[in-house]
């Protein structure tokens, strides 16, 4: 039987989609629910699974664009036993002929030997999702097995490799390549034009000594990593000091609809990453109801999910407020392009030693230079400074996080 495999819906308004890469070539042998290949649409990447175990046909090339619903490939099912032929003529068969090959002195090496390159569970399961090969594993486990390490390590290796090979070399000579941009990267093209021209777009500054959060890093890392398995980055807190701000400046966690303005009782926090694909910002729901904890979990989460392209539609959609960080690549100030429909966007760069003026003396502090870009048409000069003087407060007294911006003496006090 021959099952028709079609694009699905990525979600509402994708009309086509593009398709990005496919991980099973013509002719291989497939089991229902693997996936077989990946399709970009203008908001994300998704993947195709087999809807039965046979041999694959493929009718649709890498890159080409196809409407929603259309057939992509082909599954012949009466062929889905071709790809583990046995020598054997019934299974009955091979244990009488695994002895008469094997003397019993050596079934201990050769049972040692059967279990050569074979994966553990979780290994093999690795090995689905990232495409590898048996061959292209190290195996170090007993006996050698495959283990989930060497999976992982192969993994690294594989993706080191693919990097050096798309890495252009300058030979001196005067070549051109062109490359066809994806849906998501022209999606993405149109919206940020669309915002410069959209938008009245203005950007205030200020800057923050890390001082205090950079203590609390180094006292309580080891304990924290040992505690909740996740490391304590400084996403937690910007994202922690934001959501008290804007609960504070309201306007800021808006955003403008027609004629109205449409304010948010909660915040849905955007953080922006750059993934293999382009830009992604997946979005940590009610982020003002989770701990430092939980959001370095959603981060550490949300980010896998962006360097592997599993991010799905609803998990970038629906934000009212974004966070980037620049100063992983090491940028000391930027001005962020909004995120629409967003009002607001705080950037965040580099640490950097500085010498700054503390109770008249000349100290050297570790200083991040943060910047909010808004829309003047809905935040004024009032809410967008007041914003960002109360993230720096925020994070220059990490304590008030815990007290809703409130001086913890004063609540401890109760005045």
């Amino acid at each position: 039987m021959i099952v028709e495999l079609k694009v699905p819906s990525p979600g509402e308004s994708i009309s086509e989609v593009q398709i990005a890469r496919w991980i099973k070539k013509d002719g291989d042998i497939v089991t229902k629910d693997e996936e077989i290949a990946e399709i970009d649409s203008d908001k994300a990447t998704l993947t195709i699974a087999a809807e039965a175990d046979g041999m694959i046909k493929i009718l649709v090339n890498e890159g080409e664009t196809v409407a929603v619903g259309s057939v992509v490939c082909t599954i012949d099912t009466d062929k889905a036993g071709e790809a583990t032929p046995t020598p054997y003529k019934t299974k009955e068969e091979a244990p009488a002929a695994q002895a008469a090959q094997v003397p019993k002195a050596d079934q201990a090496e050769t049972a040692a030997k059967e279990t050569q390159n074979i994966p553990s569970p979780s290994a093999d399961k690795i090995m689905r999702e990232k495409n590898i090969s048996a061959n292209q594993v190290t195996p170090t486990g007993k006996d050698g097995r495959i283990t989930k390490g060497d999976v992982l390590e192969a993994a690294k290796s594989t993706k080191l490799a693919e990097v050096a090979k798309s890495t252009p070399s300058f030979t001196g000579e005067r070549n051109v390549r062109a490359e066809k941009m994806t849906m998501l990267r022209k999606k993405l093209s149109q919206r940020l034009v669309a915002v410069k021209l959209e938008t009245a777009m203005l950007t205030t500054f200020n800057e923050v000594d890390m001082s205090g959060i950079m203590n609390i890093r180094k006292q309580y890392k080891d304990v924290f990593k040992e505690k909740h398995g996740v490391g304590l980055g400084f996403m937690s807190f910007f994202t922690k000091a934001v959501c008290e701000a804007l609960k504070s400046f309201q306007a800021v966690n808006a955003q403008i609809n027609g004629e109205e303005i449409i304010y948010h009782d909660y915040c849905d926090i955007g953080i922006a990453v750059s993934a293999p694909k382009g830009l992604m910002v997946p979005v940590i729901r009610n982020a003002e109801s989770l701990s430092l904890a939980q959001i370095e979990q959603s981060v550490m989460n949300l980010a896998v999910k962006a360097r592997d392209g599993k991010l799905s539609i609803d998990e970038m959609t629906g934000g009212t407020f974004t966070i980037t960080n620049g100063g992983v690549f090491g940028s000391m100030l930027s001005t962020p392009i909004i995120n629409p429909p967003q009002s607001a966007i705080l950037g965040m760069h580099n640490i950097v030693e500085r010498p700054v003026a503390v109770n008249g003396a000349v100290v050297i502090r570790p200083v991040m230079y943060v910047a909010l870009s808004y829309d003047h048409r809905i935040i004024d000069g009032r809410e967008s400074v007041g914003f960002l003087v109360k993230v720096k407060q925020m994070l220059e007294e990490p304590a008030k996080m815990l007290f809703e911006g409130n001086d913890p003496i004063k609540v401890l006090l109760g005045v």
